[in-house]
């Protein structure tokens, strides 16, 4: 974890970025603002049978849903709280494939502000807008509107959002969230790609007293910088 992209600390030169790799005025894996992202719906991305609800992920959802409709629809037993299995249900990738449980887990504990382990109407509100925010920084950097990432496309991504990482590395990430095995990287694995890199910057960023790229971590301290990633 303790890489130093070639020619910059964390991968972003630092008159331009001020998150460490984060895009400018966000944190924490927040997607761009979709302001001159293309975030109007687009066809072509393969959409799954959840779509008659709206659901983000769906490519081509509507842009005023009726939020509270849907929870109550992803609310299947009523509780007025949406579990993980409930949300996971709701959402979908683009390829057809059921919604990264990770990723649900990952953004389920972003938006549970009272720690129940379910969300509320309001934090779905928040949720609903966060992924439709990715989805819209999605589609611009699939280029081909193949539904997926390649490489390329990765690079492309993060090169914007401020990394500066080897090839080699981008290959690691490749193989890492490529949970369909096709080389390439789905709408929910590239919301945790983003996310997990994010988050373990910012813990690395917490032990770079000089910014300069570099840490010297003791073994306890690396095992506890991995393991407090929720991810």
């Amino acid at each position: 974890m303790a890489f130093r992209p070639p020619g910059q600390g964390y991968g972003q030169p630092a008159q331009q970025y001020g998150g460490y790799g984060a895009p400018p005025s966000q944190g924490y894996g927040q997607p761009p603002p979709q302001q001159g992202y293309g975030a109007q719906p687009q066809q072509g991305y393969g959409q799954p049978p959840t779509q008659q609800y709206g659901h983000p992920g769906g490519y081509g959802s509507p842009q005023q849903p009726n939020l509270l409709e849907i929870f109550q629809r992803v609310d299947k037993d009523r509780s007025g709280q949406i579990t993980t299995k409930e949300l996971q249900e709701a959402l979908a990738n683009g390829t057809w494939k059921p919604f990264n449980p990770e990723t649900v887990r990952l953004m389920i504990g972003m938006f549970d502000h009272d720690r129940s382990g379910t969300i509320g109407f309001n934090e779905f509100s928040g949720l609903w807008k966060y992924v439709t925010d990715w989805q819209a920084t999605f589609r611009r950097y699939d280029r081909d509107n193949s539904g997926s990432i390649d490489k390329a496309e990765l690079k492309n991504a993060l090169v914007q959002f401020g990394y500066r990482l080897s090839d080699k590395f981008y290959d690691l990430l490749v193989r890492k969230f490529d949970r369909q095995g096709r080389g390439t990287i789905a709408f929910d694995d590239f919301i945790q790609c983003c996310v997990v890199l994010q988050t373990l910057t910012n813990s690395f960023q917490q032990h770079d007293t000089n910014r300069n790229g570099w840490i010297n971590v003791s073994y306890e301290q690396f095992l506890t910088m991995v393991f407090s990633v929720r991810a």
